[in-house]
């Protein structure tokens, strides 16, 4: 006798399967789509507070060069951007006319190239030449205009980096810093002054960095913690701030009026979004009354140096 074996209708009916795997598909999907725009949503929110500083000029391109060294530095990144952008539309025009010469057709027969020395050669010794012209002009740039000997009259400003701020000290009537020692940083003493030089006794702080137009500006830049990146976006000037080390090579001269900011460019914690100070570029005689009144008030903060602070 043969085995009869009875099917549920839900499992017999497989008209419903189709649909059932679709409606299964656009919920996984929706629950995708879903979830990435909650994360797009999450991240948004969480940068917002994150914000750097509008810019208000050049918003597609580089800000607006300020420095003497800026210009030369500028003149460097648009020879080779536009180097750059001419090899590369060269090259997409011959990609294409030989994608079109060449394509696949009917009755006609591929050709075999056994290569030409002479085409190797040039296409070789074209780009070697430019690109030891660039090491050239870029060793020259570095070594004879960024890290050349600054000027004797120029004036020099200790900067000190912490997280997440800048610090920037002034000589006294004298124009010098005088001596510091790296070993001597602390809370107390920030740019590592050695109290025992006389030159520093009269040395002031400011939380601006003040500087007169069209004056060499010499900068003494040390580190508090960690590596931080002094980074001036309008002057093209950058070097990063070691720890236990002092720099005293980077100088600059800045050459028009205005505010601009200080920057750190290195990832230095949580804070590093917000480590910036500011930068006021006046002229001689703003910044010569400017000068007078912190070096007078700074003075003024020492008991022994009153009667001569008021007597100026």
């Amino acid at each position: 006798m043969r085995d009869v074996r009875l099917i549920p209708a839900s499992e017999g009916d497989t008209s419903s399967s189709p649909r059932l795997a679709n409606d299964k598909m656009t919920d996984n999907k929706f629950r995708s789509v879903a979830l990435q725009a909650a994360f797009l949503v999450f991240f948004f929110c969480l940068g917002t507070s994150s914000w750097a500083a509008p810019r208000t000029t050049n918003l597609w391109w580089m800000p607006d060069v300020a420095s003497k060294h800026g210009v030369q530095v500028d003149q460097l990144f648009y020879f080779i951007y536009y180097l750059t952008g001419g090899v590369f539309v060269l090259t997409q025009v011959v990609y294409i006319y030989f994608l079109v010469k060449y394509r696949a057709r009917k009755g006609v027969g591929a050709k075999y190239s056994h290569g030409n020395n002479q085409l190797e050669i040039v296409w070789t010794a074209v780009p070697t030449a430019i690109f030891i012209g660039l090491w050239a002009y870029s060793n020259h740039l570095w070594w004879n205009v960024i890290h050349s000997t600054p000027p004797d009259d120029a004036m020099e400003v200790g900067v000190v980096a912490y997280q997440f701020g800048w610090s920037m000290q002034y000589p006294g009537k004298d124009g010098r810093l005088g001596r510091s020692d790296v070993k001597l940083i602390s809370n107390d003493n920030p740019f590592g002054n050695d109290k025992s030089d006389p030159a520093t006794k009269d040395n002031f702080q400011s939380g601006v960095l003040e500087l007169p137009v069209n004056k060499a500006v010499r900068i003494r830049l040390n580190s508090k913690d960690v590596i931080h990146g002094f980074y001036i976006p309008n002057f093209r000037i950058y070097q990063d701030a070691v720890p236990g080390r002092t720099i005293d090579w980077v100088w600059f001269v800045p050459t028009k009026i205005g505010s601009y900011d200080l920057a750190c460019s290195q990832l230095c914690g949580q804070g590093h979004y917000n480590m910036k100070a500011q930068i006021q570029v006046v002229s001689q005689a703003d910044f010569d009354k400017w000068y007078k009144e912190k070096a007078t008030a700074a003075l003024l903060q020492k008991p022994t140096d009153k009667a001569y602070a008021q007597n100026r």
